[in-house]
């Protein structure tokens, strides 16, 4: 109420609980029904009353992970809290009759993510004083990274060329890996030891875990072709973590 939306035409909407984990706490769950469910469906309200465009960034989470590839149209079936808020947001989002939804999966940005943690992991693994030889990453979850400089140029590309209203996947575009995959190549364009880097099961990996732990969908990968017919090409990730990891080594200098 303390703001005058009649001065808005767009809502970008790129905030949510993302600790998938903690998600599944008592604590936890509040909040993310809060961040994920009750903050879109406020600003959906928003958007239709003052005729305003809300555009939402949401998650492979919202699918249980069972199909090769995720399409727009698939049957919302999260496995976890942090899914099914995720999803309660979609639908919330969905009836502003102005409105972007851009799935996501693996998303990585400038604050801390995956790939910063792999350098470092990778740095430990080649510094001689240190007893780091190897680490575990899992291999049995597969899907493709999303940079948030992707996602902000997709964003822009459907709000600039007055692409139809509706759901659309964004992540990079390229070959489907797991997360031990990934890894490996961090290792390798940061000091060259992806060698190190060895596959561990999702089940193996957690099984010593004292805290909730969320499940994870088995396939995140999601179908790029509708973001493709409206004149939107995604980078392809692989490309996209070159140039990343270039970029964070340039930094360290």
């Amino acid at each position: 109420d303390r703001f005058d939306w009649d001065l808005y035409g767009t809502i970008i909407n790129a905030g949510a609980f993302t600790a998938v984990d903690k998600a599944e706490t008592r604590e936890g769950r509040t909040a993310a029904w809060k961040a994920n469910a009750t903050g879109p469906a406020l600003l959906a309200k928003v958007a239709r009353e003052h005729h305003i465009t809300l555009v939402h960034v949401s998650s492979d989470y919202v699918f249980d992970g069972t199909r090769d590839q995720h399409t727009e149209t698939e049957g919302f079936a999260p496995l976890g809290v942090y899914g099914q808020t995720k999803a309660a947001g979609d639908i919330a989002v969905a009836q502003a009759p102005q409105h972007y939804i851009l799935r996501s999966s693996w998303v990585i940005g400038d604050g801390h993510n995956f790939v910063k943690t792999m350098m470092g992991l990778s740095d430990r693994v080649a510094d001689p004083d240190e007893s780091l030889n190897q680490v575990t990453v899992v291999d049995d979850q597969y899907g493709r990274l999303t940079f948030t400089k992707d996602m902000a140029g997709a964003i822009f590309h459907l709000l600039g060329s007055a692409a139809p209203y509706g759901t659309y996947n964004l992540t990079g575009s390229g070959a489907v890996r797991s997360w031990k995959d990934i890894a490996a190549e961090v290792f390798d364009l940061t000091n060259g030891n992806g060698s190190a880097v060895k596959p561990v099961s999702t089940q193996q990996y957690f099984e010593a875990a004292k805290n909730p732990v969320s499940p994870r969908p088995v396939h995140s990968a999601l179908d790029l072709s509708k973001i493709e017919t409206v004149g939107y090409t995604p980078a392809d990730w692989e490309e996209s973590l070159k140039a990343y990891v270039k970029a964070e080594l340039a930094a360290r200098v």
